[in-house]
This record gives structure tokens, sequence and C-alpha cells, in this order.
């Protein structure tokens, strides 16, 4: 498998696996099964529909189960498979990481943006030279 090919499968899965609600949700559910209702409440921002439309891919991917209670009002619970909990594994460390780095990245980014706009604005300060002559 040559992940670095346009054609190579791996590409579907880490497109699922590396999105940023992806992420957050194999991680919620790293420790415990939690219901549609408590996963909205511990991935803040995420909106519904974001959150209904991850979990059917991380379902259909065989990373989360959703289980369906017969109870009147129907309850779902969610939690990792076992090839869910593997990766998580995998993401935990990842997340500790971008925690602890992440002030660092963002204040590169801020420099260089910065950096970016004092650029522009000095080229657009700066008098035109010319570069051919003129015809009269």
């Amino acid at each position: 498998m040559n992940v670095f090919s346009s054609a190579c499968p791996s590409r579907t899965v880490l497109d699922h696996i590396t999105s940023k609600w992806g992420v957050l949700i194999i991680v919620a559910l790293s420790d415990a099964t939690l219901r549609w209702g408590e996963l909205r409440r511990t991935i803040d921002g995420i909106s519904e529909k974001m959150l209904a439309q991850t979990l059917r891919v991380l379902e259909n991917d065989g990373l989360v189960l959703r289980t369906v209670q017969g109870t009147i009002p129907p309850r779902v619970d969610y939690q990792l498979t076992e090839l869910g909990h593997d990766l998580c594994d995998t993401l935990i460390p990842l997340l500790r990481w971008v925690g602890s780095n992440a002030g660092e990245i963002l204040a590169s980014a801020a420099a260089a943006a910065s950096a970016a706009v004092s650029t522009a604005s000095s080229s657009a300060a700066a008098p035109a030279t010319a570069s051919a002559p003129v015809p009269a």
C-alpha cells in the first residue's frame, strides 16, 4: 500500500480518522460508552449535523458501535469497537502533543501572519519603479 498515491484507499480512511470531529469523538469514547447528548456536551462546538455525520462515518468504518436500546424513549449508546480502541491508543499521544505545543505553533503562525501583513503594506507604500521604457 502506497499512502502517497492518490489512488490508495488509505486516503479515505485517513480523511475519516484525522478529521477534527472524528478525532475528538474517538477520544471522547475512549473511556466510556456515551449517549448522543453526552457526546454533544463533551465535544464543545460540534453541531448536531456534524455529530450525526461523523458518528455515521465512524460507525460505517467499524470504529464506533451504535447500540439502540429498546426503551421508551429510545436510548442510543455509542462506544468504540476493538479497532476504535486500537486507533485511540495512537490518537491520545497525538492530542497530548498538540496540547503541549499548541501555544508555540499558534504564536509562530501569528508571527508569520504579522510579517506577511507588514511585507504587504511595505510593498504597497513603496514607489513604483519603471521596468521598461515607456514609448513616446
